[in-house]
């Protein structure tokens, strides 16, 4: 009974590569993530407009113990469905703290002082623009979506250097830390301490069993609910709950697969014996990653994107964007702020010796990299809503990170693409 019950369990993970699955994953999932922003947009613009909002409105309650939520569907998408987002973003983080691009001190030196250079220009950039008419928006062209920044890699994956795939998830790691911290300290309002105490012990209580070894996922999903419940009512934004779940998850291993390390077969042939896989220990954190990645990258992330990428396109509605200096604030913060940040952060890293530039790559490759990061989508529009209560306001800076998404895009494919066989001496 053992050993069948091994085998069962080790299918679904045989061939387990974190760095390569989580590449494929989010460049498919780019793929729905885009589709489903363009249904939004064609859905609100058709006759059929009433039929999306109606949608979105609806209400679905919940209730146990005499407790109970009452919210519309939107709600629970943004607050719900990206709690597990946020919970497989922090378990990337947890991955790359201890065995991955972050766990080395002077690898992780680079792309992570490349992220706060494309987090502080960004928000300099917007204050300058927009900060007198809507402070509260600063934050919003820090934010990276990974997906589609990983996408437009791929799409020039054969001109560019592997060096650079690293490099670019290393950043919007960091970056991801960045707007956590920024949703949890500045977005948080009207903070209960009794809620809040409540989602502490129930942190506490995920500390205990995890020192005690348990194995239950069900005892650890009804904690993260406490801890997500403790969050809502306490004022703090409950998806942080999904981070620190995330975060909390244990690096113990949770049973043996054939694993291959894509960072190290990399550059050797398919038909080397050093590129077959291997037998070792996976760790829960990449068990779970594995199991729910692709839930998020091609289910939830799409959703979201459905959900809130429904921006209505008159000629009233555009000219007031155009006024707006929150549209220009976003706008250029994305398509400016991030490659000039990232790109000035990197020259005084390498120039300081702190680090080295990404093997093989060049100042164009960096522009192109910094480019991509503008692509401020799923994230971005998240803090957007969190920022600006305005519904006007609000729709000025969504149709900003879209054109300026598609700007960055555009922009990250022409560098890096780009045949600089001269730039790569410098």
């Amino acid at each position: 009974m053992k050993s069948t019950r091994t085998s069962s369990v080790v299918d679904p993970v045989r061939f387990l590569s974190p760095l390569r699955d989580f590449l494929r994953t989010e460049s498919a999932g780019a793929v729905l993530l885009a589709a489903s922003a363009v249904t939004a947009l064609v859905w609100v613009n058709s006759p059929w407009s009433e039929s999306y909002d109606s949608l979105w409105k609806s209400r679905f309650a919940f209730s146990f113990a005499g407790y109970g939520l009452d919210l519309d569907l939107r709600y629970w998408v943004n607050d719900g469905l990206m709690t597990i987002f946020f919970f497989v973003v922090g378990l990337e983080i947890k991955r790359e703290l201890t065995d991955g691009h972050l766990s080395d001190r002077r690898s992780a030196m680079l792309p992570g002082i490349a992220a706060l250079g494309g987090m502080l220009v960004p928000a300099l950039v917007y204050l300058a623009i927009a900060g007198s008419t809507n402070l509260r928006g600063w934050a919003i062209p820090m934010a990276t979506d990974i997906a589609l920044a990983v996408g437009v890699l791929s799409v020039a994956r054969g001109r560019v250097p592997s060096s650079l795939r690293a490099f670019l998830l290393g950043l919007a790691i960091v970056d991801d830390i960045g707007a956590i911290l920024v949703i949890a300290t500045v977005y948080s309002t009207g903070v209960t301490f009794g809620w809040l105490a409540a989602s502490i012990v129930g942190v506490a209580l995920v500390l205990i069993v995890k020192f005690l070894s348990a194995r239950s996922v069900t005892l650890y999903v009804i904690l993260g609910g406490v801890v997500w419940l403790g969050l809502f009512n306490g004022g703090i934004h409950p998806t942080l709950a999904g981070v620190l779940m995330g975060l909390l998850a244990p690096t113990t291993p949770h049973h043996q697969v054939e694993y291959i390390d894509a960072e190290q077969t990399e550059h050797v042939s398919t038909h080397s014996s050093a590129a077959s896989p291997h037998g070792a220990s996976v760790s829960t954190v990449e068990w779970l990653q594995h199991i729910l990645h692709p839930w998020t990258s091609f289910f939830i992330v799409p959703v979201f994107a459905l959900a809130n990428s429904g921006i209505r396109l008159s000629t009233d509605g555009i000219q007031d964007a155009v006024s707006s200096p929150i549209t220009w604030g976003v706008f250029f913060g994305l398509l400016v702020g991030k490659p000039l940040g990232v790109l000035l952060a990197t020259q005084a890293a390498v120039r300081s010796g702190i680090s080295d530039m990404p093997e093989g790559s060049s100042t164009r490759h960096v522009i192109g990299v910094g480019s991509a990061a503008g692509i401020g989508f799923t994230v971005a529009i998240f803090i957007a809503k969190l920022a600006l209560p305005n519904e006007t306001d609000l729709a000025n800076a969504k149709l900003a990170i879209l054109t300026a998404s598609i700007c960055s895009a555009l922009l990250a494919g022409l560098f890096l693409r780009s045949n600089d066989q001269a730039g790569a001496a410098s």
